[in-house]
C-alpha cells in the first residue's frame, strides 16, 4: 500500500462506515451517519454550498461557513456577526401608510478563515489536480471541524493538509484554526498565506436593481495594518453606519526556519505568508487567530485595542489551551441537553446535530437576534421571525437557560420600537415585528408580516414559559413583566367583544401562511389568552405604577372570553372563524402538476380563499394550549387537517409529530420526527444552500421530548404522556424546571423519572388516556408503567405526494 492511500480511510473503516449508512449529497460525496460526529467523505462542487452550512460553526456571535480553508471553490462565502446588517430600501409597487420603508440584510463581513496554499508554486485548487482522499468531520461532542486532504497537484506533487477549526464559546470574538502541511513522499517548498479579505464577492441575492446596488460593496474602508504575524482591518457599513474590525494573529512552528512577510497595502485585504521548505514526515503548523469586533457607538480606537487584547489573550492561552476550553464548554453543555435514543442511528446523529445548530444560534448572542437561519447563511436576509421564540427557546430555556434569557432580553431592548409600530398601527401596548435584524419591522409585504400579530404572543409566551423554567426574579421584574404588560395591551386594543360576548380578534393572519387576513385565529387566539394570563400574573407579582387593578381584571376577562371558532356539523374546531366551510384546494392536480411548493406556483389570491394550508397551525394550538381541547377534539381536529396541510414549510412537521404521537398515530408522529429531524442533513427543501432551519432542527428536540416524551407545561407542574414508537426501545433526555436537573428515561413499557436538585418537583405521569400526581424527590427515583395512547380516529392521510419523508 501506499503512503498516499495510507493516509486516507482504510478499507475495513470504509466499509464499516458504509454499514452504519450515509446521505449522499452529490457524486462521490457523502455524509456518514455516526452518532456523535457528521463525517464528509469526497467533494462535489455541485453540493458544496449545502455543506458549507452544515459544517458552520458559530458561538452566536461569530459565524463562520464551513468554506475550504483555500477559499476556492466555494458555494457561497460567509462569515456573519449576530446583527451586524445593513440597510437598504423596500420595494413596492404600491406603497401605503405604516408600510416599513427600510429592510435590513445580514453582511458577510471581513473573511479571516483563508489560508491560501501553494505547493512548488502550484495553487492548491481541489478543480485542478488530483484529490487522492478528501474528509471533513464536525465533531459534536466537541465543537470543531476538522478536514484531511491528500492532493496530487498537476505536476505531480504530493502533500496532505489537516486543519481543526473552531468558534471559540468561551472567548466571544474568537475564530482559530490549527493547518498544518506535510510531504507525502518527496521534497517540497510550500507557501502559507493567511488571509483578511472584506467585501468577497457572493452571489446576488435580489433581482430588484435598488436592493443589488445597496448591498454591493457594504463594507467601506476606514483603517488597515500590517506588521510581523498580525494584521488588522477596520470597516464600516455605509447605511446603517455600523463599525466593525477584524484583526488576525498566527503562530508558526517549521522544523528548518521559514520567512514571513505581511503586507497591508489594500484596505480591503490584508495576507500573511510564510515559506518554508519540508522533507517528508516534516510538518509546517500554523495556528491562527481572528478576532471580531463591531459596534454603532464606540469609537475606532475602542474597537482596535478590543480585537487586538482578544488576540493577545489568545496567543497567551496558545492553540492547545483555547482548544481545551472548548471541550470543556461542550462537554458542560452536552451534560445537560444530550437526547439518547436506542433507535434509528439516522435520527440519533441528526438530533444531535440539531441540538448543536440550535445551541450554536443562541450561546453567545448576548442581547442580539437568533436568526432563523442562525449565522449559517443568508437566507432569509438573515432575518428573525417567530420561530425563535416558538421553536427554538423552549429548547434553550431548558438546556442553556443563559441563552434564551439574552434572547428575551434582545426583544426587551427593542420594545421601546415595538410601542412606536404600535402606535403607528393605531394599537395600544406593543406590536412586535415579523421579520428583523434590529427590530423594526422589515417584511413588505404586511398580510404575512404586520398582520401576525401572533408574534407577540409568541415574544410574551416564551418570557412568561421561561419565568416557570427558571424561577429567576430578576428576569421576571425586568424582562417578562414589561414584555406581558405592553403585549397584553396591544391584545385589549386589537381585539372587541362580540354580540355573542366572546372576545374576538379579526383581521389577522396565524402561523399558516396560505391563509392570511383571517378573522379570530384559533392558535393567536389562544396564545393571546395565555399573554392576558400571564400578564396578570406578573402585573400583580411585581406590580407598575401604570397597572392598576381595573386593567389587570379586563385581561382576565378577555381571556376568559376568548372565541374558539367550532364547526358543529363537521364537529371540528376551525383554524379560523368559516375556515370549514371555504372551498377545497385540489390537491390532485397539484400532485399532477408538480406545483409544490404552492406560493411558487398558485397566485396568493387563490390560496388565500381555499382550505389549503402551508405549515401546521391549528396543531400548534393544539400543542401549545391543549388544556383548551379534549382528547376527542384533538384527535377529530387531527384527521381533520392533515389531508389539507402541505408542509411547504421547514416549521410543520415538527409540530404534526408532536400532535401525531399525542392523538396516537405513533408511526406517522416517527415519520413526521425524521421528515424535521433530516431537514438540513438530507436537504429535503433544496435550499440549505443559503443556510440551515434552526427552527425545525430545534423541533426535531420538540419531537422527542414533547411528542414521545409528552412533556407539556401546566400552571405549576410539569406533565408526561411517555411512549415510543415501534422498533424504538429507549429514550432518554433532561430538562431543567426550576433550578433542578429531571431525567426521564422510557424504556419499553416503563418510565423512569429521577430529579437532582434540592426541592421536590410536582408532575403528572399520563399512561394512555389517564393520570396521575407526582411528587418527585430529589435523589429518588420513581419508576411507573405506560400504555400508548390508543387513536380514536383512522391514520389520517396526507395530500397526495405529500405524505412525509421516511429513513
Amino acid at each position: 500500500m501506499s503512503e498516499a492511500e495510507r493516509v486516507g480511510p482504510t478499507e475495513d473503516l470504509a466499509e464499516e462506515q458504509e454499514l452504519v449508512g450515509s446521505h449522499t449529497l452529490g457524486d462521490n460525496h457523502r455524509i456518514l451517519v455516526e452518532p456523535w460526529q457528521v463525517r464528509e467523505v469526497g467533494l462535489s462542487q455541485e453540493s458544496l454550498a449545502v455543506s458549507e452550512s452544515l459544517f458552520t460553526l458559530s458561538n452566536g456571535h461569530i459565524g463562520a461557513r464551513g468554506n475550504l480553508d483555500e477559499g476556492d471553490p466555494s458555494g457561497l462565502p460567509g462569515t456573519y456577526l449576530a446583527s451586524f446588517y445593513e440597510t437598504r430600501p423596500l420595494p413596492y409597487a404600491e406603497a401605503g401608510y405604516g408600510y416599513p420603508e427600510s429592510g435590513q440584510t445580514v453582511v458577510n463581513v471581513t473573511d479571516g478563515k483563508l489560508i491560501r496554499l501553494l505547493v512548488d508554486d502550484e495553487p492548491l485548487d481541489l478543480r485542478y489536480g488530483e484529490i487522492i482522499s478528501h474528509e471533513r468531520v464536525l465533531d459534536l461532542r466537541r465543537g470543531v471541524l476538522e478536514r484531511d486532504l491528500v492532493w496530487r497537484s498537476p505536476a505531480d506533487k504530493l502533500v496532505r493538509i489537516r486543519s481543526t477549526r473552531l468558534v471559540s464559546l468561551t472567548r466571544r470574538s474568537l475564530l482559530a484554526i490549527n493547518y498544518r502541511v506535510e510531504p507525502v513522499d518527496r521534497p517540497l517548498r510550500v507557501v502559507a498565506q493567511s488571509e483578511l479579505v472584506a467585501n468577497e464577492h457572493t452571489p446576488s441575492r435580489s433581482d430588484d436593481p435598488r436592493v443589488t446596488a445597496a448591498m454591493k460593496d457594504v463594507l467601506k474602508p476606514v483603517d488597515h495594518h500590517a506588521d510581523g504575524l498580525s494584521a488588522l482591518l477596520i470597516h464600516r457599513t455605509r447605511a446603517s453606519k455600523l463599525q466593525l474590525a477584524a484583526a488576525m494573529d498566527h503562530h508558526i512552528f517549521t522544523p528548518n526556519g521559514h520567512s514571513v512577510e505581511a503586507i497591508s497595502h489594500h484596505p480591503n485585504w490584508a495576507r500573511v505568508s510564510v515559506s518554508t521548505s519540508l522533507q517528508p514526515g516534516e510538518q509546517l503548523r500554523m495556528v491562527k487567530f481572528v478576532s471580531y469586533g463591531w459596534s454603532s457607538q464606540r469609537s475606532m480606537p475602542a474597537l482596535r485595542d478590543q480585537v487586538a487584547a482578544a488576540l493577545m489573550s489568545a496567543r497567551d492561552a496558545h492553540w492547545e489551551g483555547v482548544l481545551e476550553e472548548q471541550e470543556r464548554a461542550y462537554e458542560e453543555f452536552w451534560a445537560g441537553a444530550d437526547v439518547e435514543l436506542d433507535g434509528p442511528v439516522e435520527i440519533q446523529q441528526a438530533v444531535r446535530f440539531n441540538v448543536f445548530h440550535a445551541y450554536q444560534a443562541g450561546a453567545r448572542t448576548e442581547r442580539r437576534a437568533i436568526a432563523a437561519k442562525g449565522l449559517t447563511g443568508t437566507g432569509y436576509d438573515g432575518h428573525a421571525f417567530w420561530d425563535t421564540e416558538q421553536f427554538v427557546l423552549p429548547l434553550l430555556t431548558v438546556t442553556a437557560p443563559d441563552a434564551a434569557n439574552d434572547a428575551l432580553r434582545w426583544r426587551l431592548s427593542t420594545l421601546e420600537l415595538a410601542k412606536e409600530r404600535a402606535s403607528t398601527l393605531r394599537l395600544n401596548g406593543a406590536a412586535f415585528p415579523w421579520r428583523t435584524i434590529r427590530g423594526q419591522e422589515c417584511s413588505a409585504y404586511w398580510p404575512a408580516g404586520t398582520a401576525a400579530v401572533h408574534v407577540n404572543a409568541d415574544v410574551a409566551v416564551a418570557a412568561a414559559r421561561h419565568l416557570w423554567w427558571t424561577q429567576d426574579e430578576d428576569f421576571g421584574r425586568e424582562c417578562a413583566q414589561p414584555l406581558l404588560v405592553e403585549t397584553a395591551r396591544l391584545w385589549m386594543s386589537l381585539g372587541h367583544v362580540g354580540a355573542d360576548e366572546c372576545f374576538h380578534i379579526d383581521g389577522v393572519t396565524g402561523p399558516d401562511e396560505y391563509t392570511a387576513v383571517c378573522d379570530d385565529n384559533i392558535y393567536t387566539n389562544l396564545m393571546a389568552a395565555q399573554n392576558l394570563r400571564s400578564a396578570a400574573y406578573v402585573a400583580r407579582r411585581w406590580p407598575a405604577a401604570d397597572v392598576d387593578d381595573a386593567e389587570i381584571e379586563s385581561w382576565l376577562d378577555a381571556a376568559g372570553r376568548m372565541s374558539m371558532p367550532y364547526n358543529e356539523d363537521k364537529q371540528v374546531h376551525e383554524q379560523c372563524r368559516g375556515f370549514t366551510d371555504w372551498q377545497e384546494w385540489d390537491f390532485e392536480r397539484s400532485a399532477r402538476d408538480e406545483e409544490y411548493p404552492l406560493l411558487l406556483h398558485a397566485p396568493y389570491f387563490d390560496l388565500y380563499r381555499k382550505q389549503v394550508i402551508k405549515q401546521a397551525d391549528l396543531m400548534l394550538a393544539l400543542h401549545w394550549c391543549g388544556e383548551a381541547f379534549t382528547d376527542e377534539e384533538k384527535a377529530r381536529a387531527f384527521a381533520y387537517y392533515e389531508p389539507i396541510t402541505v408542509r411547504d414549510s421547514s416549521l410543520s412537521a415538527c409540530t404534526q409529530a408532536v400532535v401525531a404521537a399525542e392523538v396516537g398515530h405513533l408511526d406517522l408522529a416517527a415519520e413526521y420526527l425524521a421528515e424535521a429531524a433530516l431537514m438540513d442533513l438530507k436537504d429535503l427543501e433544496h435550499n440549505a444552500r443559503d443556510g440551515l432551519h434552526i427552527a425545525s432542527m430545534a423541533g426535531g428536540w420538540l419531537a422527542l421530548v414533547a411528542g414521545f416524551g409528552g412533556m407539556r407545561s401546566l400552571p405549576e407542574r410539569l406533565l408526561f404522556r411517555p411512549q415510543l414508537p415501534p422498533g424504538w426501545h429507549r429514550l432518554r433526555f433532561a430538562v431543567r424546571p426550576k433550578q433542578c436537573r429531571l431525567t426521564v428515561e422510557i424504556t419499553a413499557g416503563s418510565v423512569r423519572y429521577a430529579l437532582a436538585g434540592d426541592e421536590p418537583l410536582e408532575l403528572t405521569h399520563c399512561s394512555g388516556r389517564e393520570r396521575e400526581d407526582i411528587t418527585l424527590q430529589p435523589g429518588e427515583p420513581i419508576s411507573r408503567p405506560w400504555t400508548a395512547v390508543e387513536p380514536l380516529t383512522p391514520r389520517p392521510a396526507q395530500p397526495p405526494g405529500r405524505a412525509p419523508v421516511t429513513l
